[in-house]
């Protein structure tokens, strides 16, 4: 199960600063009582992208349960940052074609139909995500297009999915990656009183 940490760092500054050794985790957050189970760190585990990066995970034998505290730089069940994918998924709204963005982006040996489909799952993935943030925050979103450029317009943010991973932070579990923690491989469709779950409060980083 992830978890959101909140750090205020970059993926950059997030490897430079090993900000994984500081993560704290103090409860399991199936049992709230202190000593209700052998909640207990977990070590770390590696992701790709950005190069070096490690995410800190506990574990509870009890309900056998890994949890794993991602910063709120990284996207969720995808490689890299969110501000990566926002930077191509924003390039492909603003490009005339898809094909034609996927040429722009994916510039390693990868084929184009294989960068299409690459960069139309992020897009795909992307605008699902925001069609349930728009819904949920209509004091800051509501009447937007569920795109990043007319989300940037709004919130008058270029981060506008680390933004929003902070605003919707009660809903987080239930909302789909690579924004919220719920898996992306699942359909959507979930009953809209899901959404009304309070997942508690995010961990965060000590101060420096």
């Amino acid at each position: 199960m992830q978890l959101r940490y909140q750090t205020g760092l970059t993926g950059e500054q997030y490897v430079s600063a090993a900000a994984w050794r500081e993560a704290r985790l103090d409860r399991c957050p199936h049992h709230h009582q202190p000593g209700a189970c052998s909640f207990a760190r977990h070590g770390t585990y590696q992701r790709k992208t950005p190069a070096g990066t490690l995410i800190a995970r506990w574990y509870c034998a009890e309900s056998h349960t890994t949890f794993s505290l991602l910063p709120d730089c990284l996207a969720a069940r995808l490689p890299g940052t969110l501000q990566e994918l926002e930077t191509v998924v924003v390039h492909a709204e603003q490009a005339s074609s898809l094909l034609l963005a996927a040429e722009q982006v994916r510039r390693d040996r990868i084929e184009l139909p294989g960068a299409v489909r690459w960069l139309r799952r992020r897009v795909r993935l992307v605008q699902q995500v925001l069609r349930r943030v728009i819904g949920l925050l209509p004091q800051h979103l509501a009447g937007c297009r569920p795109e990043l450029s007319a989300c940037r317009k709004r919130l008058g943010s270029d981060a506008v999915l680390v933004v929003l991973r902070a605003l919707a932070d009660p809903w987080l579990a239930v909302l789909p990656a690579p924004l919220g923690f719920r898996p992306h491989c699942r359909r959507a469709g979930h009953p809209n009183s899901a959404l009304q779950q309070h997942q508690g409060t995010a961990a965060r980083a000590p101060p420096p």
